[in-house]
């Protein structure tokens, strides 16, 4: 299926690994152009030339701290003209209330949680003047089903579930949309960090992180693939009617008694 898209330009905000990897490899496919954004420039290279080995588009790459408003700022500044906003960075740390301290707390939303917000702000007044636009929100499941023992990313991801709802109920005056998808359990790296943190919190043994995999739906994680190709669906003509929603992605977990 042709997705419409061929030669959008497409900035992913961790798109050296995981679900932003994934999420490049897909829209590549689609024949956009890419800039990848996240903290390791080493990663990035790789990640650019992996893409440009199976994909004839432009990668562009920088590397930076997003959780720094100047590496925001500096971005924007660098790569003015995008179609695609994906913002997908961030690593919000696993624990109860009690384990996470104020500073920690402030620092992963800094990234992930006005990270989203910052970009946002600087991208959208340029898609509203153009008339043209998609700003995709990677998520996560957490905000729908909140968990003690994720608590600082349960309450970051919920609080952008409410961004992409105000936000993308507004936008489409300007035609542009905003979509958050929230993947569940996705085996990426981040997903075993966050699995040791819990298996810490249980059992005191973070080497029983598989455990806190078990009883999934169709018996495992999700794909990064499957992130990303509704990513690409959300951003193309073919979703050209969502705005405002959160899709949710963890084929019925948190239906599951």
């Amino acid at each position: 299926m042709d997705m419409e898209i061929r030669g959008k330009r497409v900035l992913i905000t961790g798109g050296s690994k995981g679900i932003g990897l994934a999420c490049a490899q897909a829209f590549a496919a689609e024949g956009c152009d890419l800039i990848l954004a996240s903290r390791d420039q080493a990663a990035l290279e790789k990640a650019a030339g992996e893409i440009r080995s199976r994909h004839q588009v432009n990668i562009a790459v920088q590397a930076g701290d997003l959780s720094d408003p100047t590496a925001r700022v500096a971005l924007q500044a660098a790569f003015p003209e995008i179609d695609i906003l994906v913002n997908n960075a961030g690593a919000i740390p696993g624990g109860t209330v009690h384990d996470i301290s104020l500073e920690r707390w402030q620092q992963a939303w800094a990234l992930k949680v006005f990270g989203y917000i910052h970009l946002t702000q600087l991208y959208l007044p340029g898609m509203e003047a153009k008339r043209d636009g998609v700003i995709v929100n990677i998520i996560g499941m957490a905000g729908r089903a909140p968990r003690a023992d994720y608590i600082c990313g349960a309450a970051g991801n919920a609080s952008l579930i409410a961004f992409t709802a105000a936000l993308g109920g507004k936008t489409p005056d300007n035609n542009v949309r905003v979509v958050g998808i929230a993947p569940g359990a996705t085996m990426t790296e981040r997903i075993i960090t966050i699995s040791r943190s819990r298996a810490r919190t249980k059992w005191g043994d973070e080497s029983r992180w598989e455990e806190m995999l078990s009883g999934l739906p169709l018996g495992r994680a999700g794909k990064p693939e499957e992130i990303a190709d509704l990513a690409v669906f959300c951003a193309s003509p073919r979703g050209g009617y969502l705005s405002g929603s959160t899709l949710d992605v963890d084929a019925g977990a948190q239906f599951r008694g």
